[in-house]
């Protein structure tokens, strides 16, 4: 049986720097990101069942990456945690949302990030052979990465 993508598309605000770029970039600054998420798998073909047809419902995956993923990163700053000025300054104010990341917080690397926090998360649950594939991680519309398996 051929298998199919299926690609679900979310957005997140979030806030980050590059400590080190050279331009604008190094400034506190925030984003109105876009995260798409694709998963291949063969189409589900369980007679009367509510995945019938599908490579896994769409309002499963979008619950699936806001479980595990956006609720963190949405209206948060991510901080690299070598940034520690302002990582610093962050944990000082009360109640801020903050997610210290291992890596600089760049498209590409949210990107991966985001790939490895998600790849995790969504399970060969029907015997479709399902698997992520892709995350797409946009930081402007003009703008993006992708991580791929």
């Amino acid at each position: 049986m051929a298998e199919t993508r299926i690609t679900r598309r979310l957005e997140f605000d979030a806030g980050h720097r590059i400590p080190h770029h050279d331009s604008q970039c190094r400034h506190l600054h925030g984003h109105r990101y876009a995260l798409e998420i694709t998963l291949s798998g063969e189409i589900i073909q369980t007679p009367a069942t509510s995945q019938e047809g599908m490579v896994m419902d769409f309002s499963e995956v979008k619950a699936i990456a806001v479980a595990v993923l956006v609720s963190q990163w949405d209206h948060a700053f991510l901080v690299y945690r070598e940034d520690r000025v302002v990582a610093e300054f962050l944990a000082a104010l009360p109640g801020h949302k903050t997610v210290v990341l291992p890596v600089v917080p760049t498209a590409e690397n949210l990107a991966t990030e985001a790939f490895r926090i998600l790849d995790a998360a969504y399970l060969d649950r029907y015997g479709n052979r399902l698997r992520l594939e892709r995350v797409r991680l946009y930081e402007t519309p003009n703008n993006w990465a992708d991580a791929l398996r």
